[in-house]
C-alpha cells in the first residue's frame, strides 16, 4: 500500500536524536498472521537505549523500522479475532502490519481512550505498580523520593506512596512539572532541580533521611539521594534518564552509601511482573476513578510525527506519557 508508511531508523544518533535520523518510508504490511491498524505508538526513553545497542530487549540497527508498544485495531477478522477489536502487541511504526496471533494481547474494551493502555494502565503504570508493591513497600509517614517525578512512572510511583500513607517528595525540572506535581498530584514537597542546588533541597525537605527512593535518572542525582539514605532505606533503580543520550558508561555512586545505609537496592525490570498487569489495571482503575490518581498524555498526532515526538521526548521537553495518536 502506497500510504502504509513506517519510521526506520536512518542512522545512528550521536548524544540526543535529532528527526535527520529518522526516515519515512513505505512498508509492506507482511504476508502471514492477522493484519492490524496501529492506532497509538508508545515513545519510552528505553529506546535510546537500543538505539545504542546498550538495552536488555536488543538493538534497533540503521535501516530496521522503529518498534515499541502498540495499541491497535483488528483490519480483519483472522485467527480468533474479530475485526475492530482492540489488541496490544510490540511491533513497529507503522501504518498496517501483520503479526502473529500469539502476539496480540486482548486488551480491557471499556478503557477510554484506549491510550491510557500504553500509559498509566500500561507499562508505565505496571513499572510503578510493581515497584511500590514489591520493592518500596511504602509505610505511612515514611519519606519517599521520586526522580522525574512528572513522568508516566514517576508520577504513578509518587501518588502510590501518597495513598500508601508515605510522606511524597518529587523531583522535576521545570515549573509547570512542579506545580502540577503539588496542584494534581497532591505530593507533600517538590524540588525543581533547575532552580535550586538539590542537595541543599534534599537537606532541607528530608532532615531525618530517606526512606525509599524510586530512581528514574541515575547519575548525580541518584548518589545526592544515596548521601542521605534513613538505617533500611528502600531503593528502586529503574531508569537511566542520565545516561540514554551518552555513548559511555558513568561512574556509579559509593557503595560505600549502601553500606552505611544498610539499604536493600534493587533493579526493577517491568518485564518480570506481568503477573501483576490485570492487577494492576483494577487497582489503578479504581484510583483513577475515585480521583486520587492523576495522570498526564503527551500526545502527538500522526505517524509522520513520531521521529520529532521521540526527540522531544529525549531532549526531557515532554510532559506526561509520550504517545502517537497514529489515526489521528
Amino acid at each position: 500500500m502506497a500510504d502504509n508508511l513506517r519510521v526506520v531508523l536512518k542512522r545512528q544518533p550521536e548524544g540526543v536524536p535529532v528527526p535527520e535520523d529518522f526516515a519515512l518510508e513505505v512498508a509492506e504490511a507482511g504476508d502471514e498472521g492477522v493484519l492490524c491498524r496501529t492506532r497509538y505508538i508508545s515513545l519510552d526513553p528505553y529506546l535510546r537505549g537500543r538505539l545504542s545497542g546498550r538495552h536488555l530487549t536488543g538493538v534497533i540497527p540503521p535501516g530496521d523500522a522503529m518498534s515499541s508498544e502498540l495499541i491497535l485495531e483488528v483490519a480483519e477478522a483472522a485467527e480468533g479475532f474479530d475485526a475492530g477489536e482492540l489488541v496490544r502487541a510490540h511491533g513497529p511504526w507503522q501504518h498496517q502490519v501483520r503479526l502473529r496471533s500469539e502476539a496480540l494481547q486482548r486488551v480491557p474494551n471499556d478503557i477510554e481512550p484506549a491510550s491510557l493502555l500504553l500509559g498509566v494502565l500500561g507499562m508505565p503504570g505496571l513499572t510503578a505498580y510493581a515497584g511500590i508493591k514489591t520493592i518500596l513497600q511504602p509505610k505511612p509517614d515514611e519519606t519517599l523520593i521520586v526522580s522525574a517525578a512528572a513522568g508516566p512512572v514517576g508520577a504513578t510511583v509518587a501518588q502510590l506512596g501518597r495513598i500508601a500513607g508515605a510522606r511524597v517528595i518529587g523531583i522535576a525540572g521545570s515549573e509547570e512539572k512542579c506545580r502540577w506535581l503539588v496542584d494534581k498530584a497532591k505530593l507533600d514537597g517538590i524540588i525543581n532541580y533547575r532552580q535550586e542546588n538539590l542537595r541543599e533541597a534534599l537537606d532541607r525537605l528530608c532532615a531525618n533521611g530517606i526512606n525509599m527512593y524510586f530512581d528514574n535518572v541515575g547519575g548525580d542525582v541518584l548518589t545526592a539521594v544515596m548521601e542521605r539514605l534513613a538505617l533500611s532505606a528502600r531503593v528502586a533503580l529503574c531508569g537511566l534518564m542520565s545516561q540514554y543520550n551518552s555513548d559511555a558508561p558513568p561512574l556509579g555512586p559509593n557503595p560505600g552509601l549502601i553500606i552505611r545505609a544498610r539499604a536493600c537496592v534493587q533493579g526493577l525490570v517491568v518485564y518480570d511482573h506481568e503477573d501483576l498487569r490485570s492487577e494492576m489495571q483494577a487497582a489503578l482503575a479504581g484510583e483513577i476513578q475515585a480521583r486520587r490518581l492523576a495522570f498526564r498524555e503527551d500526545v502527538s498526532h500522526g505517524l509522520e510525527s513520531a521521529p520529532e515526538a521521540f526527540c522531544r521526548l529525549m531532549r526531557g521537553e515532554n510532559f506526561g506519557k509520550a504517545l502517537i495518536d497514529v489515526a489521528a
